[in-house]
Order: C-alpha cells, then sequence, then structure tokens
C-alpha cells in the first residue's frame, strides 16, 4: 500500500484566490475495505512559550502544559478545508464499507485558498466537529478537527499569514494538504499522508502615489581641530642649516596644505574664521510615504546631505550600511516573547563620495547616488509584514553612515611604508577626521510584492470609500435653527399578523408549494464572498512569481507536532 499526492502544475508558492487541483494516488497491493478518503487543506500558526520561573501558575489551569516541563501550547487552524473524494459526497450512505480491487486509483480534488484566516469565525469552527459515520457493523467512523477549541482562544480576523519557520520550538506557520484513508474496523488504523506547502498572501491594496516623503535625519558634526605646535627655532634642524622662521603658515593647524587655491572663491580668499569653523553636515534618508518595502525589491531610498554651518572645508561619504530588522511578536495565552532578526541589504567600505564642497554656499544640498544601494533588494527570505492571532512581525530600517573630514587616504596595501620614516609621525591634526552615526526608521511595511485583482481593489474601495451628498450653504438664521441635528424618520410600524393558537397535538405544516426555513448558517464575509468570486494575482506574461525562502522546509518535520491528529 501506498499514498501519494500529485499536484498539477505546483507554482513556487501559492497566494490568495489561487485554486490548489491535485490527485491522490493509492496503490493497492490486495483488496481492501475503505469506508471513505478524506483530503484536507489545512494551515496552522502555532507558538510555544516557557513559563518564567517566577510565575509557575500562569497558564489556563494547566491546561496546554507539555509532559517535560511547564511549556504553554496555542494552535491556531488558520486554514481549514475538507472534500471527501471517495466516496462521492452526493453518492447515498452505504450500509457496508467498499471493497477496493488491487492496483492504482485516482481521486482528484480541488480547493481555492481564501482571503482570510478560518479561526476568527466562531460560527465557522463551531459546526466543525464530531464523528461523521461510514456505516458497516459497527458504524464507524472519522474523526474530523474539533472546532470548538478554538472558541478559547482570542482570535483576529486577517489576511492569512506567510509560512513561517526559523525559531525551533517556538514559533511556525505551516501550511499542508493531508489525505486520510478510512478503514473500518476495530483492529485496523486509518491511512494518512501529508504534503507541505509554501504560501505568500496577497499585499494589500497600495496607497495612491504623492510627493510625501517619510525621513530620518540627524547632523554630523565634526570636532575642532588642534593646532599643530609651533617648530622649534632656537637650534638647526639639521647639519645643513638653520629652520627657516618665516615660513607661511595657517592660524589653525600650521600647515600651508590647508590654503585654500588662489581663486577658489568669488569674494577672495577665506577668513580665518571660516577655516577654523568645523563642517556640520545634515543627512537625511527618505522613504515614500506611507513608508513601504516590496519583497526582492531594492529599497526606494533617498540619501540627502545638507550643508549647515559656513565651514571652508571637503567632506566625503566614507561608509554606508542598510539593515532591515525585523521583529516577530511571539503570544501564547498569557506570555508574550519578542525576537529580533537582522538582515544587511548592502554595506559598503572605503568610499571616496564628495557631498560637501568647499566654496558651497550653507544650505547647499547634495543628492547621494543611488546607485550604490539599487543594484541590493531584499533578500528572499524576508517576509512581509503580517498579524495573525499568535504571531506578528513588524519591520524597522536602519541606515548607517560614515562621513570624513577631509579627502580619505588611498586604500593600498604598503602605503605607510613607502614613505619611510617620514609619514611615521605624521601630525594627527592632517588625518582625516570620521564620524559614523545611524538613521533609523521605527515602523516600516514590508508588501509581498503580489498585486490583488483590479476588481478586488476596486469593490474594496467602494466599499470604504461612499460619496458624501453634497450641502448647500446655509445662511446665518439657518444655521441657528440647526444646532442640533434632526431624527431620521422613522419607518412606520407595521401590527404583527395575528394567528390563531395552535393546537399541541396538530402542529402547523408546510402549504403545498411552500419551500422549508432555511439553516441558520451565519452569512459569509464582505471578503469571502468576493473571494469566491475572483481568482488570483495575474502577472506579466512570461513573468514568473517571486522567489520565496521563508520556511526552511516545507515537507521537513515540525519541532512543535504539526499534523499529527485531524
Amino acid at each position: 500500500m501506498s499514498i501519494r499526492i500529485i499536484l498539477d502544475n505546483p507554482p513556487e508558492f501559492y497566494t490568495n484566490l489561487d485554486f490548489i487541483t491535485g490527485t491522490v494516488l493509492l496503490s493497492l497491493n490486495r483488496h481492501e475495505h475503505i469506508g471513505a478518503i478524506i483530503v484536507k487543506l489545512e494551515g496552522e500558526s502555532m507558538t510555544a512559550l516557557g513559563v518564567p520561573t517566577d510565575a509557575p501558575g500562569m497558564g489556563i489551569a494547566g491546561r496546554e502544559r507539555g509532559a517535560n516541563g511547564d511549556t504553554l501550547h496555542e494552535n491556531h487552524k488558520i486554514l481549514y478545508k475538507v472534500g471527501q473524494v471517495f466516496p462521492d459526497e452526493n453518492a447515498p450512505p452505504a450500509a457496508a464499507p467498499y471493497m477496493l480491487n488491487p492496483g492504482q486509483h485516482r481521486f482528484p480534488f480541488s480547493f481555492k485558498f481564501p482571503f482570510n484566516n478560518a479561526c476568527g469565525n466562531s460560527e465557522a469552527m463551531a459546526r466543525i466537529g464530531g464523528l461523521v459515520s461510514t456505516g458497516g457493523l459497527f458504524g464507524v467512523g472519522f474523526r474530523v478537527m474539533d472546532g470548538t477549541k478554538q472558541l478559547m482562544y482570542s482570535h483576529v480576523t486577517k489576511t492569512l499569514p506567510p509560512s513561517f519557520t526559523g525559531f525551533p520550538g517556538e514559533a511556525e506557520i505551516r501550511y499542508y494538504v493531508k489525505v486520510t484513508v478510512q478503514r473500518p474496523g476495530i483492529f485496523k488504523e486509518n491511512w494518512r499522508y501529508q504534503m507541505g506547502l509554501k504560501f505568500l498572501p496577497i499585499e494589500p491594496p497600495r496607497p495612491a502615489k504623492s510627493n510625501q516623503e517619510a525621513y530620518a535625519r540627524r547632523p554630523f558634526a565634526f570636532h575642532p581641530r588642534s593646532p599643530s605646535p609651533a617648530p622649534y627655532r632656537g637650534k638647526r634642524s639639521s647639519f645643513f642649516g638653520w629652520s627657516n622662521p618665516s615660513a607661511p603658515s595657517t592660524p589653525v593647524t600650521g600647515s600651508p596644505s590647508l590654503q585654500p587655491p588662489a581663486g577658489g572663491l568669488s569674494n577672495g580668499p577665506p577668513s580665518p574664521a571660516a577655516l577654523a569653523t568645523p563642517p556640520s553636515i545634515e543627512m537625511s534618508a527618505r522613504l515614500p510615504h506611507p513608508a513601504i518595502l516590496t519583497c526582492n525589491k531594492p529599497i526606494p531610498l533617498r540619501i540627502i546631505a545638507k550643508k549647515q554651518v559656513p565651514a571652508h572645508a571637503e567632506v566625503y561619504l566614507t561608509a554606508m550600511q542598510i539593515d532591515l530588522i525585523g521583529k516577530t511578536t511571539v503570544r501564547c495565552q498569557n506570555l508574550t516573547n519578542t525576537e529580533a532578526s537582522r538582515w544587511v541589504i548592502m554595506a559598503r567600505h572605503g568610499l571616496s563620495v564628495l557631498v560637501s564642497k568647499p566654496e558651497d554656499p550653507v544650505g547647499t544640498e547634495f543628492v547621494i547616488p543611488g546607485t550604490l544601494w539599487s543594484d541590493f533588494p531584499l533578500p528572499n527570505t524576508v517576509m512581509p509584514s503580517f498579524l495573525t492571532c499568535n504571531l506578528s512581525r513588524d519591520y524597522q530600517l536602519e541606515v548607517k553612515l560614515g562621513l570624513a573630514w577631509g579627502k580619505p587616504p588611498a586604500r593600498a596595501g604598503n602605503a605607510s611604508l613607502l614613505g619611510g620614516g617620514r609619514n611615521k609621525h605624521k601630525d594627527a591634526a592632517d588625518r582625516p577626521q570620521e564620524l559614523h552615526l545611524p538613521l533609523h526608521f521605527s515602523t516600516i511595511q514590508v508588501y509581498s510584492g503580489l498585486t490583488p485583482p483590479p476588481a478586488l481593489v476596486e469593490a474594496l474601495r467602494g466599499r470604504t470609500s461612499r460619496p458624501k451628498p453634497q450641502q448647500q450653504p446655509l445662511s446665518p438664521p439657518q444655521q441657528q435653527q440647526q444646532q442640533r441635528p434632526n431624527l431620521p424618520p422613522r419607518p412606520a410600524q407595521q401590527q404583527p399578523e395575528t394567528h390563531p393558537p395552535a393546537d399541541a397535538l396538530y402542529p402547523p405544516q408546510l402549504q403545498p408549494g411552500q419551500a422549508s426555513p432555511p439553516y441558520d448558517d451565519a452569512p459569509p464575509t464582505y471578503e469571502e464572498a468576493m473571494a469566491e468570486e475572483m481568482t488570483g494575482p495575474v502577472f506579466p506574461a512570461g513573468a514568473a512569481r517571486p522567489a520565496y525562502s521563508g520556511v526552511t522546509d516545507e515537507n521537513g518535520v515540525s519541532s512543535l507536532g504539526v499534523g499529527g491528529k485531524g
């Protein structure tokens, strides 16, 4: 006996509104009694946290404690769809299980990924559970998930989260297709097989483009340089001559190398105060507002340098590093833990980009070339921001910049050895002064890059944005009369129909042609109704879905016991 699941043209990952179709291949080497074959599309968000030593009584009466320690568990069925592929759901119930002959048997199945998670729908969870009888001598049935357990947790109704691993034994989000072959009999166990999937959600509708920007800025102020000591003039500086006391020197450093070139400024040479003033540069990093990054795409960043003081000096950008910081909030009943992850998007050192010239007036802005980071997209291990019942992921962005007062030296291996002993005791005041400061964005959203269908975007916008009726301007007497808002007109009350009291022995019956009343089921949400009518995102012709490696191994063994039962 063997069970296999063969998916039809599986993509790199699945997303909302996608159809997942496949075939269950059952190979038998002998005759077998089969009661039913059930296929499930499931998704689970699981967390586990240890109870602190100072709070041993935390939890819900120890109901979710593990056998090997004080560990709380919380499991949310964010996706749960069940389909019976054998026998047909419309077939009448059989009195005995079916006999399948030896050989290969194929049973096709099909599901559609919904838009939102399922555990937040209390009515749907309450209707799931119990045993489904398949007939037989003892009426043995197969068990489906008990949805009443989900009612004990707090839920949020959001878009399905992405597949997620990386914190073994603490948090996981997994999606898979599971097959259960029910074998009636007391001493026979059911056959099960499951296949893991990767899932990446559709991004929410993006806001309209605008000229607004989110920025992080701070000034870079250098320290004044200490003056060089004056040369000793009382003795000979060498065996062949005396020192020249009339050598020109600057008022600050005493080095002729800091004298401005002739004709460098239109209004003459700089003043001694300009030479003595240390430069100050304001660096600002800017992102389009709201700050949104896209998976597998470069960061739409702009970096601008602005001169703050009238200093006659050159300032260079020498180093740059961009870090993406992800904060994962893990919640398990009454416990909460935050895990931090860091991705180095780009890191470049040894740069020599001139950002401030001596002749630039105060307030001059210089835009750093975007080619420094435009070739570095977000790695495929970065998942989009999400929020689910017991897990959430937020992002922050940090840009580290290094500036130098004066041109940095050339990066040569033995440059210091070529000068001999002359550069060994070089004055420290002539060395470039460097500063390294970060620019921090505290709130960043990362989108998956999967654009929702245009019909869904228009439907959501039409639902949220309703045009307000235009009101005519009121005159001052009318404004005084309308200080208090008028109450809406009340509908006319209808008199209830009176029926004669029915006899308990003879209850009222349905009239000929009258339909039976419908079952009291919860109506579907707006997103669920739209999801049934629309398909997944449309990609350009020839374009494949981007890579996503947010899950280590979708078919690997779960560190929290996924898929063991149900």
